[in-house]
């Protein structure tokens, strides 16, 4: 199984719609797919239309009793764990364990769904903080989508120094332009500037209506038209980032 972390310290940068449209296109290549929603306000299982049950909690997430809180989708091979309000409180759970579990509980915890699943996807809080690092150790592959501004790459500049305060290899991160607006002088000079970088992707998901509308219909963009221009660019994004995951 390989684990897929969307992350950014940046809101509003496209993380959700990266997890489900990501998620959604591995199903479809044949993966089977685990979709865990990690932040308390619940996006991913938004779009889903999938409620986490009032028994599951961030104490339960912890306890690794969340095989029976896993739901269905309408879409084969893809599973997802939603979030639940009480996720907020986290990284003060975290906190209370002792010595390497801190940094090492989601890794122990998602580890017994190795045999079930092809690939775990977590769409990530934007938050720097103790549940971030477990989120570092935990994924083969940090995923982060950089709109071509100022503060979003300031975002990626501490996503940098994350993986080397928790050691981890700077190849296991997978950045990608969002949100591009390719009319936008400062979006054109960034990426001239930043593509070349070996952490960069090739891949670019502009900005469009379609992936706005996944919050009108509730689902990815692939499953409202297979031929769309956001469906056939995540498609991309979705090769080129396995193809590097899974390079050993």
């Amino acid at each position: 199984m390989k684990t897929l972390a969307i992350y950014s310290s940046k809101g509003g940068v496209g993380k959700t719609a990266t997890a489900v449209n990501l998620s959604y296109t591995a199903s479809t290549r044949g993966k089977k797919v685990l979709l865990c929603d990690m932040d308390a306000q619940g996006a991913a299982s938004y779009y889903f239309r999938i409620r986490p049950r009032k028994k599951f909690s961030s104490k339960k997430l912890l306890n690794g009793r969340i095989g029976e809180f896993i739901r269905a989708t309408d879409f084969d091979n893809l599973d997802l764990l939603p979030a639940h309000f009480s996720f907020r409180n986290l990284d003060l759970a975290l906190d209370k364990l002792e010595g390497a579990r801190r940094r090492q509980a989601l890794r122990s915890l998602f580890s017994i769904f190795a045999e079930e699943y092809d690939v775990l996807v977590l769409d990530c809080p934007p938050n720097i903080t103790l549940l971030s690092e477990n989120i570092m150790v935990a994924a083969d592959s940090v995923v982060s989508p950089v709109i071509p501004t100022t503060l979003s790459l300031v975002a990626l500049e501490q996503l940098l120094k994350m993986f080397k305060k928790v050691g981890a290899e700077k190849g296991r991160l997978h950045a990608f332009f969002s949100m591009v607006e390719p009319r936008k002088i400062m979006h054109r000079d960034v990426i001239d500037k930043y593509s070349k970088y070996p952490i960069f992707r090739s891949t670019q998901i502009p900005y469009l209506a379609e992936v706005e509308k996944m919050g009108i219909y509730r689902q990815p963009v692939g499953a409202m038209s297979k031929s769309s221009r956001a469906a056939m660019q995540y498609s991309r994004l979705w090769a080129e980032i396995w193809s590097r995951s899974t390079v050993t």
